[in-house]
């Protein structure tokens, strides 16, 4: 989705009334509230929803819930100050910390790292057998998502010149439609509308080989740096449930699709496939060097960031690449592996 520094009036009168970024109301303490960005993808953080774990953890607290379509929406939001804690993708929390937005912003939590839940489909009539049929073709994809950031790596490993492609700005229900109408070619999206497009599509690429080819993207959790600082026993109380919840997916997929469907209006045998498609650490892994880290040992997530970012500036996306004692500084993993604990 694009990067409008202006929000929307109905993103507006969704969040209206919500302040200066941190977790106050007009009632002082006894009034404290969340204000959570998701969105309906397969993944832990909507197991937290449907089961209300953060609400029983944190019951001074008004948890308010609010669905975005994609990552460029939700940063949207928080350079308008209007949400707290949000599940993103990594493409665009890179562009978050980078010229020109600078979001002050922590990433202190993992949901997921794509596999095939993301991938390239293109329509079985288009004559599109690989990645280099494209050129010439139309192809839709949610602009500034991890799936734009995939979408160009897929391109620029192909050898193809994004001038090449006609891209197409659309979040994954208009994909649908559009896909529907015969208006595109192909598309880079995520499910459930991934499942969908394949029914009459062929998969080009998927995050998961793209993962393997040195271009990897995640699902993330960030909160506001405001809200850190105001309220780092709420942090520590979202970041357990959602621990909690990748625990649930490894060890009762059942009860974990159970609560994806639900979330989902999906049937529960679609939830549990879906979810087995994406992959989930487990909660012990969060703090180990290959993603968060402790505070005295930052793990590589941060160089994950900083890599995003030099593709985005590569292909003309962001002005300037955060070096990476910035992007450590937005690793928020105080208190790791111990605060994830019962």
């Amino acid at each position: 989705m694009r990067l409008k520094l202006l929000l929307p009036l109905v993103l507006a009168a969704a969040l209206a009334g919500c302040g200066n970024g941190t977790a106050s109301g007009a009632g002082g303490a006894a009034a404290k509230s969340i204000r959570i960005a998701y969105q309906a993808f397969p993944s832990g953080d909507l197991i937290v929803k449907n089961k209300k774990w953060l609400e029983q953890a944190l019951p001074g607290y008004s948890i308010q819930w609010t669905k975005f379509d994609s990552g460029a929406s939700i940063n949207t939001a928080f350079v308008a100050k209007s949400v707290d804690i949000a599940a993103i993708g990594s493409s665009p929390v890179a562009r978050g910390l980078s010229a020109p937005l600078n979001i002050p912003y922590q990433v202190a939590f993992v949901l997921d790292v794509a596999g095939d839940n993301e991938a390239l489909v293109a329509r079985n009539e288009a004559g599109i057998a690989k990645v280099e049929d494209l050129r010439g073709k139309k192809v839709a994809t949610p602009f500034a998502s991890t799936s734009h950031y995939s979408l160009l790596a897929a391109l620029s490993q192909a050898k193809v010149p994004e001038s090449a492609v006609t891209l197409v700005d659309l979040e994954p229900q208009d994909i649908l439609a559009s896909w529907t109408r015969g208006d595109i070619d192909a598309a880079y999206t995520w499910l459930p509308t991934l499942k969908e497009l394949k029914k009459d599509g062929k998969t080009l690429i998927s995050s998961r080989q793209l993962a393997t080819a040195g271009k990897p993207t995640l699902d993330l959790g960030v909160v506001s740096t405001a809200f850190v600082q105001a309220h780092p026993e709420a942090v520590d109380a979202w970041r357990k449930v959602e621990a909690r919840a990748l625990q649930l997916i490894a060890d009762n997929p059942d009860e974990a699709a159970t609560a994806v469907a639900a979330e989902l209006n999906l049937a529960k045998d679609d939830a549990k496939d879906q979810l087995s498609q994406g992959v989930f650490l487990k909660p012990t892994e969060l703090a180990s060097a290959e993603w968060l880290g402790t505070p005295g040992a930052p793990g590589a997530l941060a160089q994950n960031l900083v890599s995003a970012a030099q593709f985005l500036k590569q292909q003309q996306k962001i002005d300037a690449v955060p070096d990476l004692a910035t992007v450590r500084q937005a690793i928020y993993n105080k208190g790791l592996p111990d605060v994830l604990g019962s």
